[in-house]
């Protein structure tokens, strides 16, 4: 077996999906139903709004060329995508430069909005559901995937509606010099898998070796950066190329937001994080300094997210879960709210909100509405809790169906990353 193989043996992908019998995908189909009812979680999409997808999603290049006049055209610009090995579709994709004095970054989001807008049967489907649920090997769409699966991925070598946000990052500081968002035309170069970036990075001959190695280098520090600034890591052994996607949409999601709140003071739906209260984060760092092999640094006390930084980038990796459960055990939920006053605590950011994730998240589509038009929902507080009882719902539904997993003898986290197939018993 060569290496390559043995290394693809040892993937999700490699192991195939987990079989199960008609039996047991009966009792999931059951318990699926029964959670939501009870979640209140739709299914099945009505036949206005697939009738409506269906008609969004017809003659598409010859709607993207009326456009091209109206829009910047990027399509030159080398631009690409990464995402999991099974996704469905893929909504953001990056470009980036390093100039003499500054970084700029690109994040291209699908430009849901310009298909889904407050008069279309869609959106209210969207504001029903509020976001996408992710069960283990079963989603539950916050859109007809027929949108995100068309008109909404940014597919190689096809043109594509985008919402753009371009930014001008000081390479001292890493701090906004110019944030600019705009609509755009994009042509993605290339669809990569998170396997397939980390191997660009190091590939000297590969396409797009240069573009994913200024891209780490980037996140990179700027994942340094959020530490140094105090903002709370809870998983510090990614790889390369999910740090590229997260950092950079990060980074997208605090300029759209920077620019709502600061230059144009506009409402919109911002993630506000409050704060244990001090007795909490003294119980979690205790939890913590208790557990076998671990120590909290003495210096890094004074501040508990730098403490728990600093712990996990030295704890024994069997320890991880129980330092990660601790702090989770005391965090306060997040909840969307029409003005960021109060901050994100976890990633110590004054002002932040979602903008990456307009498929599968209400709150960014309504903030790519927001950006475009400048125009607030009237309804945007109700939007706001709505769109926090429902992500409060999906997880506890998440939750559940899991420990179900479980029950019927199935390891949820293989179901999660392989999926199942059903397999008649000899």
């Amino acid at each position: 077996m060569t290496s390559d193989a043995q290394a693809e043996a040892g993937t999700a992908e490699g192991q195939g999906p987990v079989k199960i019998s008609p039996e047991i995908a009966e009792q999931l189909e059951e318990h699926r139903e029964e959670l939501f009812e009870k979640f209140d979680i739709r299914d099945e999409f009505p036949q206005e709004v697939m009738t409506e997808a269906e008609k969004r999603t017809e003659d598409i290049q010859s709607e993207i060329q009326e456009e091209v006049d109206e829009r910047r055209d990027l399509r030159d610009m080398t631009t690409w995508t990464t995402d999991p090995v099974d996704a469905q579709d893929f909504d953001d994709a990056l470009s980036v430069e390093e100039r003499e004095d500054e970084y700029v970054l690109w994040v291209h989001i699908a430009d849901v909005t310009h298909y889904v807008t407050p008069d279309t049967n869609m959106w209210e489907e969207a504001v029903e559901r509020a976001n996408t649920v992710y069960l283990p090997a079963y989603t539950i769409h916050m859109l007809p995937p027929m949108l995100a699966e068309t008109v909404c991925s940014l597919v190689p070598d096809e043109d594509r509606l985008a919402h753009t946000v371009e930014m001008h990052l000081d390479k001292e500081t890493l701090g906004y010099e110019e944030i600019d968002i705009y609509k755009s035309v994009i042509r993605s170069d290339e669809r990569l898998t998170y396997t397939q970036a980390e191997n660009r990075i190091d590939d000297e001959g590969a396409p797009l070796h240069e573009e994913n190695q200024l891209a780490f280098e980037l996140a990179d520090q700027m994942h340094e950066q959020r530490k140094e600034d105090g903002s709370l890591v809870l998983n510090p052994r990614r790889d390369r190329a999910h740090t590229i996607i997260e950092e950079s949409m990060l980074k997208a999601n605090k300029a759209v937001t920077h620019e709502l709140m600061w230059d144009r003071g506009v409402s919109a739906m911002y993630r506000v994080h409050p704060q244990p209260t001090p007795d909490e984060w003294n119980e979690a760092l205790q939890e913590i300094q208790d557990l076998d092999g671990v120590s909290i640094p003495g210096s890094a006390w004074d501040d508990p997210r730098k403490a728990v930084n600093a712990t996990l980038e030295e704890a024994p990796s069997r320890q991880l879960d129980k330092i990660q459960w601790a702090v989770m055990k005391v965090m306060p939920r997040a909840k969307y709210m029409n003005d960021p006053f109060g901050g994100h605590h976890a990633l110590n950011f004054e002002i932040y909100g979602h903008f990456t994730s307009p498929i599968r998240r209400l709150s960014d589509l309504i903030n790519h509405w927001i950006v475009y038009t400048n125009d607030v929902p009237e309804d945007l507080v109700a939007l706001c809790d709505r769109a926090s009882d429902k992500q409060a719902d999906a997880e506890a539904c998440e939750r559940e169906y899991k420990q179900f997993l479980e029950e019927v003898g199935l390891d949820a986290a293989a179901v999660n990353n392989r999926g199942i197939e059903v397999v008649e018993e000899d």
